[in-house]
């Protein structure tokens, strides 16, 4: 079985501290930047308008300047910040994941490249049932289990 090194757990932690850091670090620095994401793991408080979203590939670039940059917050496995969208400048709060941002950028150089993939609520649930699914197996496959179990009932 080949395990793909960058959607491991480590490697997932290991560049999410990656991203956090050097956000942090733009931060401190006071250092306006950019941020290609992946559209399916952002959160917008309030929605956009369909017309907005129908227009956004599925990796979109967010440039971080001005009110945006001093809007923005970082905790540790989530980024936000406020943006205006669209001709008419509608306001929305955007929420990502660390592990969404694919790429940081300073000016036109890339600073930070993630190819880890976040993990989506529904991964984990089944992961979750998979892993109860296997250890009842395993439960019922031992027949001194099987015996209790119709004792019971």
């Amino acid at each position: 079985m080949t395990i793909n090194l960058l959607q491991t757990p480590e490697y997932r932690a290991l560049i999410q501290s990656h991203i956090f850091e050097t956000i942090q670090y733009l931060f401190a620095k006071n250092q306006e930047f950019a941020l290609a994401c992946e559209v399916k793991y952002i959160t917008f408080t309030p929605e956009l308008p369909q017309d907005i979203k129908e227009s956004f590939e599925e990796t979109v670039l967010f440039i971080l300047r001005g009110y945006t940059f001093e809007s923005a917050q970082l905790n540790d496995d989530h980024f936000s910040f406020e943006a205006g969208f669209g001709s008419d400048n509608f306001g929305s709060t955007v929420s990502m994941p660390l592990l969404a941002i694919k790429q940081i950028f300073v000016g036109d150089n890339p600073i930070v490249i993630n190819l880890a993939h976040p993990e989506l609520v529904s991964e984990k649930k089944k992961e979750a049932s998979a892993s109860t699914k296997s250890s009842m197996e395993a439960l019922l496959n031992n027949p001194e289990n099987k015996k209790l179990l119709k004792n019971k009932k």
